[in-house]
């Protein structure tokens, strides 16, 4: 059958309309002749929600997409040629308390990084390679585009312990870099490029250039003189003059979690006693854009969405998918194996680096190494991500308490054992791997 079969896990998020805005945008080169939304029933009624905003926006582009919305994912699944994973174990919930109890021993509460980003790749792991499963029996020519996060840690699990080869890891930090320093050079964003190199949410920008030419000096000199970078979940604390000097390279907003440590924890704890964790007010936001979804005389992607977080994703995602699918072997930044792009960072690994996408998926453009400067901390995160997957295959308590303990983020082993031990308990339904270990 002509056309392109996507399926969308975790249908019912509320950035979904990313994505099917992205693929309106795209339906000349990108074909899509099915789209599956697919959900757990605790995300029935979001689903039905989103499904119908879908059909709307494509009803109004004239588009002959068909969308289907089910809970089954197997049903999804058989002969897609696009799966798309967007999944978040045990909803916002879960969020909250990845952001709470750290901040309770007086460590980083934060979904991706330290305690909150090893516990959600405890839940999430498992549960995407049982997806990968269903795809080597349904679909095993389909392409894996992974955006839950941790995505670097999830795609080194799949990477690891799948027989999924097709897969790759999408991020919209790297986008949203190179959209705030066109807006800072005042110029259209297609000007801009920027060798990225590093891990997920620890990528650096290498080298800027503006129609060509470099200018990373001119960026790194603004830098620090305007606001900087930022992102709607991360507070923007401005960046010392001669630490970014010296450091020489582009940071990305997750960087303050590392450079600024003790300010961002201040900055969280006050935000947290004010406003409550981002989770919170994440669940404020989503309930407005439900709301805004549920209107049957919307048919256009709100603008609120952007306050959501999630800004340009579906050009990230929908990029991509359109490069595999024509082979147009333009670059982008996404989570792959390495293959001997980064020099420090073993092969088999997952980095996020500039590839050129081709039919065949992402061919990493080699950089040789990192600079010493940033080399030590990527190493570091990396030995977490590899530990933390493994503790999430496995359900080994020590591997969980090794991953929390090496994190730089995590000040002791006795702290470590403590937030892990809390964290544990708090989290038993979604980790059934860890059953009959030392805490639960």
């Amino acid at each position: 059958m002509d056309g392109i079969k996507v399926v969308t896990i975790g249908g019912g998020s509320s950035y979904t309309p990313e994505l099917i805005e992205g693929f309106i945008k795209r339906y000349d080169e990108l074909p899509i002749r099915e789209l599956w939304l697919v959900d757990i029933p605790e995300g029935r009624e979001k689903l039905e929600i989103i499904g119908a905003f879908a059909k709307r926006m494509i009803e109004k582009a004239n588009l002959p997409i068909d969308v289907y919305t089910t809970l089954d994912r197997k049903e999804a699944l058989v002969n897609a040629d696009f799966v798309t994973t967007q999944i978040r174990v045990g909803q916002l919930e879960a969020r909250e308390k990845d952001e709470e109890i750290p901040l309770k021993y007086g460590v980083i509460g934060q979904e991706t990084n330290g305690p909150g980003g090893l516990f959600k790749g405890l839940r999430t792991i498992p549960v995407i390679l049982n997806i990968c499963k269903d795809m080597e029996e349904l679909c095993p020519d389909a392409w894996l585009i992974n955006f839950s996060n941790p995505a670097g840690m999830v795609t080194e699990a799949v990477l690891r312990y799948s027989t999924i080869t097709k897969t790759i890891g999408l991020c919209n930090v790297p986008v949203g870099m190179r959209m705030s320093i066109a807006e800072m050079l005042d110029v259209d964003a297609s000007r801009v490029q920027i060798d990225f190199a590093g891990l997920n949410h620890m990528v650096y920008g290498l080298d800027v250039y503006l129609d060509g030419a470099i200018v990373t000096e001119q960026v790194l000199d603004k830098l620090t003189s305007d606001t900087g970078m930022t992102m709607n979940n991360i507070v923007d604390l401005g960046w010392e003059k001669d630490f970014i000097k010296a450091l020489n390279v582009l940071p990305c907003p997750y960087h303050r979690y590392y450079y600024q440590t003790s300010k961002m924890l201040e900055e969280e704890q006050k935000e947290a006693a004010e406003k409550g964790t981002r989770a919170q007010v994440v669940q404020a936001l989503e309930k407005d854009l439900f709301d805004l979804y549920k209107d049957p005389d919307l048919a256009i992607k709100p603008p609120q969405l952007e306050e959501r977080g999630g800004a340009y994703y579906s050009d990230a995602a929908c990029n991509l998918i359109n490069s595999i699918y024509n082979d147009k072997r333009d670059i982008q930044p996404v989570n792959t194996r390495n293959n001997g792009a980064i020099a420090s960072i073993p092969d088999d690994s997952a980095v996020e680096i500039n590839c050129v996408i081709t039919k065949e998926g992402p061919k990493p453009i080699s950089i040789g190494d990192l600079p010493v400067a940033v080399r030590g901390l990527v190493q570091q995160i990396k030995s977490f991500e590899r530990v933390s997957a493994e503790a999430a295959v496995t359900g080994d308590y020590n591997k969980a308490l090794l991953a929390m303990t090496i994190n730089p983020l995590v000040p002791s082993d006795t702290i470590a054992t403590e937030i892990l031990d809390e964290m544990m308990e708090a989290h038993k339904d979604y980790l059934p791997q860890f059953r009959g270990s030392r805490v639960m």
